[in-house]
């Protein structure tokens, strides 16, 4: 490919969480500029997604920030944001949650090297997809539309409408043993343990 973006929506509205996680600090960082320098080693340009009205912490100026058309529509309609920002930028976008301080630069370029001719790569462990860890190929925003439209908002029916690369675990641990890359902080007890593990990170 050409050239790959990345999308990292942080429009979430964290309620079991309970503080906006894109605000969360870890280390000497925020949780969200984390995550788009972690992503941006391997994907240029970065586009974040956030709600409508939402504040966002300061990012590089060449970070485009852009809005959910729609709050509470889940990341079907933060995908569709995020891809249409990239029209006629990029052949595809990896895109990411704000809440995966672990992610590996190695984990993100795995995923590109399987999506071959695929619209979609996706990892998949277990009987859950983790389409905030998935490579879309710009062409699926007229899908993503039409599904929106008929408010069928769960990726799964995404997955189902266009040529999609499942990825098994067992494909992604030589480069991620633990799968840190998909490692969702969801709680404040998530968030505690991320805190406790990060000071054991030799890279972090």
């Amino acid at each position: 490919m050409t050239r790959v973006g990345g999308i990292v929506l942080c429009g979430g509205q964290s309620t079991r969480m309970g503080t906006p996680k894109a605000w969360l600090p870890i280390g000497r960082e925020l949780m969200l500029p984390r995550v788009v320098r972690l992503l941006s080693g391997t994907v240029s340009p970065i586009v974040v997604v956030a709600a409508p009205e939402q504040e966002v912490p300061r990012l590089p100026d060449d970070v485009q920030i852009v809005r959910d058309e729609e709050k509470g529509r889940g990341p079907l309609q933060g995908l569709a944001a995020g891809l249409a920002a990239f029209e006629g930028r990029v052949e595809a976008a990896y895109a990411s949650s704000c809440d995966v301080p672990f992610l590996r630069p190695a984990f993100v370029q795995r995923m590109l090297d399987l999506l071959g001719t695929a619209q979609i790569c996706v990892p998949r462990v277990g009987e859950y997809h983790h389409p905030l860890a998935a490579v879309y190929r710009i062409e699926v925003l007229a899908a993503i539309r039409q599904l929106l439209h008929e408010n069928r908002l769960r990726p799964v029916f995404l997955f189902d409408a266009v040529p999609t690369r499942v990825v098994e675990a067992e494909e992604l641990i030589d480069i991620d043993p633990a799968l840190e890359s998909l490692r969702n902080l969801n709680t404040s007890e998530d968030y505690e343990q991320a805190l406790r593990d990060f000071l054991n990170e030799p890279d972090a």
